[in-house]
């Protein structure tokens, strides 16, 4: 099984808010929002087969605590996966419209307010 697989395979629903609730603060605004994006693009019915593909194993990845840089490593250890979602959001841009933004900066609002410091996902 190639990675992309293993970490397709790692991607679901209830893995992908765990991780983000326990890890949001840690990964910053920046790897928050793209997963967020690129999870609401997954729920659009217009999304073709290939482009949930991605998502899901971009998003996989995300979820995956060994990857290439150790999630733990201060200021750096969710570099990779930047790199990663912001990929994978090149590679999906199509199907990432004005309703995935509103729902993306809705749920950063809930969480982090106005302004990064305000809030955190542990409250929701």
């Amino acid at each position: 099984m190639d990675k992309e697989n293993r970490f397709e395979l790692a991607y679901s629903e209830s893995s992908f808010w765990a991780k983000l609730k326990r890890y949001a603060t840690a990964a910053g605004k920046e790897v928050v929002e793209k997963a967020l994006l690129l999870f609401y693009a997954a729920q659009e019915e217009k999304a073709p087969a290939w482009a949930k593909g991605t998502i899901a194993a971009a998003l996989g990845y995300f979820i995956v605590p060994l990857d290439a840089i150790t999630d733990l490593a201060p200021g750096v250890g969710y570099a990779d996966d930047l790199g990663v979602l912001v990929l994978a959001i090149a590679a999906v841009a199509a199907y990432i419209n004005d309703d995935v933004r509103a729902k993306a900066a809705n749920k950063m609002r809930d969480w982090f307010g106005d302004d990064a410091s305000e809030g955190t996902p542990e409250d929701n």
